[in-house]
């Protein structure tokens, strides 16, 4: 089941719908903590995004001088880069080429001086739609077997529902929960090593931050991964949509390619791809689908393969490229919207680590729950200690046990979570994802909401 799909969510609009009628419940409001839509749960637009792309949509406004000249500049850069002038018009099926120019010059950056070429940067619909076209040219069966792709376990379900689309068996690997959400290469081993007799593995996927669990990889542990994806030639997927939102103390970002590089040789040559979003960070803009993919060390003839394709969707929106252009080009020091640029993105981010911090602190002390640190992304991913007659309701009810749960509490509070089996978890154990994008303030009112309901569902099934 997808985030947004199945009895569970379709219950939360009905229920939402019979609030709007007039229905008596026990709850004035849904609350969404199903997905990580941080517009939609309060965040406010970043200023200097909405006025290059409104600027973009309406060049007319490039006049007004109440707009800050460095928000024109970039509109400018972008219309230049579209056929016509005009933001309306097809671009090229990777993008707009001065944006991945400059998504190129980004990279470059973020990763201390490791050059990126803009020849391998694709501008794409959103991550998903990139992730998607990389998963499709795996589709040839091998020597009679189909091509597998290691996951994590809890995995992000796009993931899965692109495998079963495309006819790639899924090989499920374990994280770590012990040790805060880790990837252990013992478990890639036994995971491969398992699959071997039923596909021919192909490739491994890695989401860092991680989604569900909110966990940030360190540096060790990202080199051991290439070690073994190298060791048992495995084409590498990093899912690093979550790259700026990074929380705990002692913890940081690195990119998979960065880490790939300083290895040097045979670790530097081996094929990655990469990818970023303007969903997450601190931008926000999920409905406007932009994101990018870094396509590094493609063999030549699976790089064509793969351009010919994309081209078959003709181009990304281009007003997600105009958001992309926002991230990777924001205002510099000096510029006029530098200061309230940064201030925004301080806000939000610094925010974001608080109700981190909030939502795993306040479900530790929830008896029956453990939650690990919130250490990035913008999820938390807490167990349940159900009673035994619990899990006998939610066998009479026919409903896997963290369903059960997650009915109950939609039922009783209004607060719509994804049960833990959506995304996978180890056999006998039961969780649930929530984000943390509830505002600070409502936020704290669920986390009570939440305590109250967990402390009085597990006393009347003790």
């Amino acid at each position: 089941m997808f985030l947004n799909l199945g009895p569970h969510f379709q219950r939360a609009i009905d229920l939402e719908r019979e609030l709007k009628n007039g229905v008596d419940l026990p709850f004035e409001e849904i609350t969404w903590t199903n997905i990580g839509d941080s517009q939609a749960m309060g965040q406010p637009p970043i200023t200097f995004a909405r006025q290059v792309v409104s600027m973009c949509l309406m060049p007319e406004l490039l006049s007004d001088p109440k707009l800050p000249e460095d928000a024109k500049a970039r509109a400018r850069l972008v219309l230049e880069g579209c056929k016509g002038g005009s933001l309306g018009s097809y671009s090229d099926s990777a993008g707009i080429e001065i944006i991945r120019r400059h998504v190129a010059d980004y990279i470059t950056k973020r990763d201390g001086g490791i050059p990126s070429s803009w020849e391998n940067v694709v501008l794409c619909a959103g991550a998903t739609e990139g992730i998607k076209s990389i998963l499709q040219v795996m589709t040839n069966h091998t020597d009679g077997q189909r091509n597998g792709v290691m996951v994590p376990i809890p995995v992000y379900p796009v993931y899965s529902a692109l495998l079963a689309e495309f006819d790639l068996e899924q090989i499920n690997y374990y994280l770590d929960e012990s040790a805060n959400w880790a990837l252990d290469v013992k478990e890639l081993e036994r995971a491969l090593s398992e699959a071997k007799t039923r596909c021919t593995p192909r490739a491994l996927v890695v989401i860092n931050p991680g989604n569900p669990t909110g966990q940030v990889l360190s540096r060790d542990n990202i080199e051991s991964i290439i070690k073994f994806a190298h060791k048992n030639h495995l084409f590498l997927l990093a899912d690093e949509v979550y790259q700026c939102n990074v929380y705990a103390e002692g913890c940081a970002f690195h990119s998979f390619k960065k880490v790939m590089s300083e290895l040097g040789p045979p670790y530097s040559e081996m094929e990655l791809v990469s990818y970023m979003s303007i969903s997450k960070g601190f931008m926000g803009e999920c409905g406007l689908r932009g994101g990018c993919a870094e396509l590094i060390n493609l063999d030549p003839g699976v790089k064509a393969m793969f351009l010919k394709m994309i081209s078959a969707k003709i181009c990304p929106t281009t007003l997600g490229q105009a958001v992309m252009e926002c991230v990777v080009n924001p205002p510099l020091p000096g510029e006029p919207s530098y200061e309230s640029f940064e201030a925004e993105k301080a806000a939000v981010l610094s925010s974001l680590a608080e109700r981190a911090k909030l939502v795993a602190e306040t479900f530790n002390t929830v008896p029956g729950m453990t939650c690990n640190i919130v250490q990035g992304a913008m999820y938390a991913f807490p167990q349940l200690i159900l009673p035994a007659k619990a899990l006998e309701a939610a066998k009479a009810a026919g409903q896997a046990p963290d369903v059960y749960y997650a009915f109950q509490l939609l039922e009783n509070t209004g607060i719509c979570v994804v049960p833990g089996s959506s995304f996978g978890q180890r056999p006998g154990t039961h969780h649930f994802r929530t984000t943390i994008l509830p505002q600070p303030d409502k936020l704290r009112v669920m986390l009570q909401k939440f305590r109250v309901f967990h402390e009085d569902f597990v006393k009347k099934y003790s």
